[in-house]
This record gives structure tokens, sequence and C-alpha cells, in this order.
């Protein structure tokens, strides 16, 4: 009899790949008997490639070997070499729908993700909106494979088997952590304009965290210009920063350090889900968007997000709309010292456990 092989798609950002690891690896646990593969970008294999023995990758580059109409009959003839027996799409944009449809003439069976988009917009909208929680992606993942068939009840706690991963493997210099020292991973930025704390507030933040915990040392993490630009100076000013991407050149070494951190402050972004990986307590800050659309992190509390009381939030899903008020208040509203509160909070509860 043929072994159920089922090809999990889902591109997009860093974020929305990284909410699929806890159900992938519910399913492959619960369901030892059948393969699984995931299809994504070639960069995000660390994520999968060590979950669990059934389960495999495969890196697909969009913009250029597969790219366009002709690219993506050329990935499907790939694909087809690997006989699989079912297609979970988690992406559901164009490019999958074609691989769908094309699966789909093949008589395999196919399923996709359901976005609730009737919701979000209800909750985005200027007028009569509706604050109502909607369906996470981790819950919209796991309909898509039962209605494939296979039942999941997500049981994740970190993407290391032991919870932590080897500092051996990290250079010298963070290789090893102190009994009596606090470690702080700070993520600053975001993709969009909506969902970054302004930078003299966080300076404030960082600044506060340093004189209140002279024995923490602070990771800062996220790679490009305007990381590199607010980095290096923090780093000067505040000696206990840490510039993580000067001296870590993988996502893999990345997850390692969160994994041993004691506390993540993060925006809505790519870091708070990598930081949900390794089962580290996360404090969120969300602007323009909000927890209910369904994006905090993994096994992460709406009680450790950060949020200002406005009318008009959210306004957008992902963060991208510019701000109608023109002053993204949502953002600058946001205390210093609730922030660092909320942080405290956490490092207590930690200390206590």
């Amino acid at each position: 009899m043929k072994k159920d092989h089922i090809l999990v798609i889902r591109f997009s950002a860093l974020g929305d790949v990284a909410m699929v690891v806890p159900v992938v690896y519910s399913l492959a646990k619960q369901h030892p008997d059948i393969r699984i593969t995931v299809l994504s970008r070639a960069p995000f294999r660390p994520l999968f490639e060590n979950l669990a023995p059934n389960i495999g990758f495969m890196g697909a580059d969009l913009k250029r070997e597969y790219k366009g109409l002709r690219g993506l009959n050329a990935l499907y003839r790939r694909l087809t070499a690997k006989q699989f027996t079912a297609i979970a799409d988690l992406h559901s944009v164009l490019r999958s729908e074609f691989l769908r449809l094309r699966f789909n003439m093949s008589r395999c069976r196919v399923e996709h993700i359901n976005k609730h988009r009737k919701g979000r917009r209800k909750l985005t909208s200027n007028n009569n909106k509706q604050l109502i929680q909607q369906p996470t992606p981790f819950q919209n993942y796991v309909e898509v494979f039962e209605r494939l068939g296979y039942s999941i009840n997500i049981q994740f706690t970190s993407i290391f088997p032991s919870g932590r991963g080897d500092l051996s493997l990290l250079p010298a210099n963070m290789n090893a952590k102190n009994a009596d020292e606090l470690w702080i991973g700070i993520a600053p930025f975001a993709a969009h304009e909506g969902k970054i704390y302004p930078t003299p507030l966080m300076h404030e933040v960082i600044r506060q965290l340093t004189q209140q915990h002279p024995n923490a040392r602070i990771f800062l993490f996220g790679r490009g210009e305007k990381e590199d630009q607010h980095f290096t100076k923090w780093c000067k000013e505040f000696p206990t920063c840490v510039f993580v991407s000067q001296h870590l050149q993988s996502m893999n070494e990345e997850l390692i350090l969160m994994s041993h951190l004691d506390v993540m402050l993060s925006m809505d972004s790519a870091n708070m889900h990598l930081a949900s990986l390794t089962g580290i307590p996360v404090v969120s800050i969300w602007g323009a968007t909000h927890p209910y659309a369904g994006f905090m992190g993994w096994n992460q509390t709406k009680d450790n997000a950060v949020q200002a009381d406005l009318d008009c939030r959210p306004c957008s899903i992902f963060g991208q709309k510019p701000c109608k008020r023109g002053d993204y208040a949502c953002m600058t509203m946001i205390k210093p010292e609730t922030v660092v509160e909320k942080v405290n909070t956490l490092l207590q509860t930690k200390q206590n456990n």
C-alpha cells in the first residue's frame, strides 16, 4: 500500500512560515506513518530540517528559477516526481493556486486555507469596526489538514528537542551564560512603519532596562539599514548591548541564542514568531495591527501585548497601510515605562519559578 505523502505549500514572509512549524510538527508526531514535505523559500529550511524524521523540506526560488508560468510548470514537474498523495496549500495566492489546479487535474487530494477575509475586513473597517478575535493561522492550518483527513492536536514547546539550543556552537562572546546574568532580546524593527515603536522611545526603553538591570545583556536582533544605523549607536552608548547579526550569520544560530533568553521584546514581526518557536516569553508591541487578527506568536499570551486604546485600531491586518491620522499615535502613545514594566513582570515571574 502506498504511503501517504503530503505536500505543504507556504511561501510568504518569515513570520507566516514560522507559524506553520507547531502544526506540521504536531502532524508529524501524531501521524508518524505519513511523510511530509514542506515547500517554501530556501532560507527557511532551518525551521523544518530537524523537526521530525518524517518531515522534509524543498526550497523554491519563485523570483528567478521558477518565475512566471513557465517556472511554475517546471516546479510542478519537479514536485510530481515525489508522488504526493495530498496537497495542503497553506498560502492560497496565485502561485499556489496554480499548483493546486495542476494537482487537482491529476486527481490528487487538495485542500487550501480559509483566510476569513470577511472577518478581517470588519476588524479593520473605518465604520462599524467589530473587535472580534479572528481564527489564528494555527487554527486555519489545522483545518486544512483535517479536511484532508488528518486530525491534529497542536502540542509544541520548542524547535529544539531539549528545549534549548547548543550554546557551544556560538562565538566565544555568547557561548556561555552566567548564573546571575539576565539575557534580554530586543527586535525593535518590522517591515512596515505602522508596526515599529519609534526609535527614540525604544532608546529610552533600553536605557531604563540597562539602568534597572546592570547584570543583563541585551541582544539586538534584526538585519537591515535601520538596524545598522541604530544598533551601532546603541551598542556604543550601552556596553551591555550586543548587535547580534555582527556575530551570528545564520538563522539557526539566532534561534539557538533566542532559546537561552529570559525574555524577548519584539514588534508584531518575524522575531516574535521565531522567539515563540524556542519557547521564550515575548513582550510584543502592537500599533496598526492587533492580536485579534490572529497573528500572536505561538503559545504567547495577550497579557504580554502592549497596545494603545484607539478607536482606529487596527487599521490594517499586516501593518502596511499609511496612518490615517498621520501621527502613528497607536505607537507614540505607548510610554517606555509601560513596555519596561511588562518586561520586568516577565523577568520577575521567571525568577520566581
